[in-house]
């Protein structure tokens, strides 16, 4: 299926390499940033794209803009996602962070899919035989399980959302774990299922197929929700 482009807006452009100059701690947090029409000569655009540029920043909370002295970089709390998620799951809770991992790794698998490396794949393959191997073992399943899903997230080369999904890694595991255990104590042929998965995944981003990747993370996010709260 073919995704339509949607062309960029010029503050959009800008504000990206605004939020990467902040991330990559190019401009660290306390420093203050040039003014409004440096930063339009700097960039080569009207002083209203820079303007609407720090307004998405200010929204997202990487700067805080001060009356009368300037506009300055906020410390980036990646840790906001640990006070937001609880420790002890509940089903509602699960089913939201199943919401909120077809967002995540849909993406991160289709990003994966255009920017792996041949390091990444070598690592994919690696974790694919020993969860292969140890079908039938619940613990090295499960880590590997994980180890599988970081993988994809850190072959994305988006280090933000690699960041979140690692402070959100320990509950992805409880999931994960509450997931593997239907599968483990109902049958072989859905653990290998589990596996059949993985591995359709792992081809397309060995493939280069952004939008297989994608759907295929799709199907097994939505097929492990569905074991957990449909079929039991």
């Amino acid at each position: 299926m073919i995704k339509h482009v949607k062309p960029k807006k010029i503050y959009e452009i800008v504000a990206e390499q605004l939020t990467e100059m902040i991330l990559s701690g190019e401009v660290k947090p306390g420093e203050r940033l040039s003014s409004v029409q440096q930063l339009a000569e700097d960039f080569n655009v009207g002083r209203s794209a820079i303007r609407e540029a720090l307004s998405a920043l200010k929204a997202m909370g990487y700067i805080e803009i001060r009356q009368g002295e300037g506009t300055f970089v906020k410390k980036v709390d990646f840790d906001v996602a640990n006070k937001m998620i609880p420790k002890v799951l509940q089903e509602e809770d699960i089913r939201q962070l199943f919401e909120i991992r077809k967002f995540n790794e849909t993406g991160a698998a289709s990003l994966a899919a255009e920017n792996r490396t041949a390091e990444d794949i070598l690592k994919l393959e690696e974790i694919l035989v020993k969860m292969k191997k140890f079908e039938g073992n619940g613990d090295v399943g499960e880590k590997s399980d994980i180890e599988f899903h970081m993988a994809i997230v850190k072959a994305s080369k988006n280090d933000m959302l690699y960041r979140l999904m690692t402070t959100i890694s320990e509950t992805m595991q409880e999931s994960m774990r509450e997931a593997r255990q239907l599968f483990l104590y109902s049958n072989e042929e859905k653990m290998r299922q589990l596996y059949d998965e993985h591995y359709a995944i792992f081809l397309a981003i060995k493939n280069k197929d952004s939008n297989a990747a994608y759907q295929k993370m799709l199907e097994h996010i939505v097929g492990v929700e569905v074991e957990l709260f449909i079929n039991h």
